[in-house]
């Protein structure tokens, strides 16, 4: 990695502030902003394998990994199971940060939310803006359905793809969210499925894929430490602009995760989130 890179934040806080105010980036937003405060809900990939050990008694090879524990719940319990208890853990809602409320009043034509607590949908909704729509991942366990995702308007009612392409601002949230319906990947089935055909782009919605053309994209709130995350991070991101940003502990980077943002050409600003996200909004 470049080590000017690393010596500037504040310069590269101040080409992300402009990049987003001109739409010329696209926000992927992670559990770690909601993170930074307290809240009941699991708010990593980690909390939530946590909250599904406290449900029933994983395997090994379960523990720690949200994914693997929702497969064992699944083959166990049913995928009904998994869905009540992926409902119950994300109950309680999560307040909008101050910069989800920030983000939700510009007109970005693109926001990835990468989590299920579904703050930004509910920022947006509280910035009483009526010209954006959302799509969610879904999947395709038992629904009878061969489709990859769902639109809805910002009331929650299904809407379809013309409306999305009408609006200010989509809304991407591929592995699903608490609202509107309780659609969630979650269970490593969910993802083996998608991903026989992610290089393809199937899963991608047409709209997101047209949007995200020539723009940036900024990773926050995020990490790049599970293999999965980065194949989803690197399709969502495929045919975009050849430059993108990413606020990072660089003290803690895996080599992974060191290689993916090299090649992607991720540039990571070395500053705690809390910070940065000020200056952002500043």
């Amino acid at each position: 990695m470049a080590t000017h890179v690393l010596d500037n934040p504040e310069v590269l806080l101040d080409e992300v502030g402009e990049g987003l105010r001109a739409g010329q980036l696209v926000p992927f937003v992670g559990p770690g902003i909601s993170a930074l405060g307290a809240h009941a809900v699991p708010l990593s990939t980690e909390a939530l394998a946590e909250f599904f050990a406290t449900k029933t008694t994983l395997p090994r090879r379960a523990k720690g990994n949200c994914w693997a524990a929702a497969q064992y719940i699944e083959s166990t319990r049913f995928r009904d199971t998994v869905t009540a208890w992926m409902k119950e853990a994300f109950s309680q809602g999560v307040l909008p940060s101050a910069f989800h409320r920030w983000l939700a009043g510009l007109p970005l034509p693109l926001v990835v939310d990468a989590w299920y607590a579904g703050e930004m949908r509910t920022a947006l909704l509280a910035a009483g803006r009526e010209d954006w729509a959302e799509v969610q991942g879904i999947t395709r366990a038992h629904i009878g359905e061969d489709r990859w995702f769902r639109f809805y308007t910002p009331g929650g009612d299904p809407a379809k793809a013309q409306e999305a392409e009408a609006a200010t601002t989509l809304l991407y949230t591929p592995h699903g969210g608490i609202a509107p319906d309780a659609n969630f990947l979650i269970t490593d089935a969910d993802y083996v499925e998608v991903l026989t055909e992610i290089d393809i782009q199937t899963p991608i919605p047409e709209e997101v894929r047209h949007r995200r053309t020539g723009l940036g994209f900024v990773f926050l709130g995020c990490r790049f430490d599970d293999q999965l995350l980065r194949t989803y991070a690197r399709q969502i991101m495929k045919r975009s602009a050849a430059r993108h940003y990413a606020v990072l502990d660089v003290e803690t980077l895996t080599r992974n995760e060191r290689r993916f943002l090299e090649e992607q050409n991720i540039v990571p600003i070395a500053k705690p989130l809390g910070e940065a996200l000020g200056q952002l909004m500043g």
